[in-house]
């Protein structure tokens, strides 16, 4: 048996052989590849079986993401479960790092890493090391701050089966709910504190699908903190997080263009604040600067204010 399975959903990627030839020059060597096929057209097919004498291909009709995940785990063979999207890509110690982190601390359920921006040729941008910002991910900074990327960890197989792999129903926002899910049963999660893979950015990545994005992140605040068996530490977060949650997709409609958008969840945002409208819309500002920074960019805040959506919406407070 393969101690580590690495599951791999593809849907018509231009990038799936470079996510494949990524695992297969890791230095560590005792895993399975299961690529699931989510309904590619013929070529891609065609490019995967080049692959077949190292890869366990299955086809499946398109049902998304979630469920290409759900049916490699149903699968999978190893005690261990590492992710990898179709257009991101390991570097060469990824599975040696996390596996090792098991093996010294039996009890954790989940490993996670930074990872690395690279445009669409693979190119450098930016590193990201988020145990600087959250250096322990236990229950309320998971729910707190949720720096998932799903392509960074690294899961034993059995926590998974325990809560039943992701929701299919969500998209997009299928990770964020399976990592809540786990760290509120006593999942427990540790940092590697290497970059272990490459997140590419290019046209065609989903998570630009920002209103679906803002949306189903929203949704799975409320499937969370409409649990009856949160902690009260956890449960006392909710009104903090909502309205984190709220002026992060907030951010992300703005970044990729969507500004009647960004208004609306941005005044949604008022009914969690903890600050007078003064202050808030202040913070707005920080915040987006804040995240703009930590995407490599400087915002640019007269830009923004000076638009006509958030004019209008100003417009709109200065009425009460």
């Amino acid at each position: 048996m393969p101690r580590v399975s690495v599951i791999i959903p593809v849907y018509n990627s231009l990038y799936v052989t470079e996510a494949l030839d990524s695992v297969l020059n890791q230095t560590y060597r005792d895993y399975e590849i299961i690529v699931v096929d989510d309904g590619s057209r013929e070529h891609i097919q065609q490019v995967l079986e080049l692959y077949s004498s190292n890869i366990n291909y299955i086809y499946q009709e398109n049902q998304g993401v979630a469920a290409a995940r759900n049916r490699g785990i149903e699968i999978a063979q190893g005690e261990f479960v590492a992710f990898l999207d179709h257009d991101d890509f390991f570097l060469p110690d990824k599975l040696a790092l996390q596996v090792s982190c098991f093996d010294a601390q039996p009890q954790v359920g989940m490993v996670h890493t930074g990872w690395r921006r690279v445009n669409q040729k693979g190119e450098y941008i930016q590193d990201v090391k988020p145990w600087h910002r959250i250096p322990v991910l236990d229950l309320e900074n998971w729910v707190r701050w949720m720096p998932i990327l799903f392509s960074a960890m690294m899961f034993r197989r059995k926590w998974l089966e325990e809560v039943g792999g992701l929701d299919t129903g969500f998209k997009q926002a299928s990770d964020l709910d399976l990592v809540q899910r786990l760290a509120l049963i006593g999942c427990e999660t540790v940092w590697v504190q290497e970059v272990t893979v490459c997140y590419r950015e290019h046209s065609g990545n989903d998570s630009l699908n920002t209103p679906l994005q803002a949306l189903e992140s929203w949704q799975v605040r409320d499937k969370f903190f409409t649990r009856s068996d949160l902690p009260v530490g956890v449960h006392c977060l909710e009104k903090e997080c909502r309205y984190r949650t709220l002026v992060w997709v907030a951010w992300r409609l703005y970044y990729t263009g969507y500004l009647e958008e960004m208004v609306e969840y941005l005044e949604k945002s008022l009914i969690y604040s903890p600050y007078s409208l003064t202050k808030t819309v202040s913070d707005w500002v920080k915040t987006f600067t804040k995240y703009s920074a930590e995407f490599g960019y400087e915002l640019d805040a007269l830009s923004l204010t000076q638009s006509k959506p958030w004019q209008q919406m100003i417009s709109y407070f200065g009425r009460f």
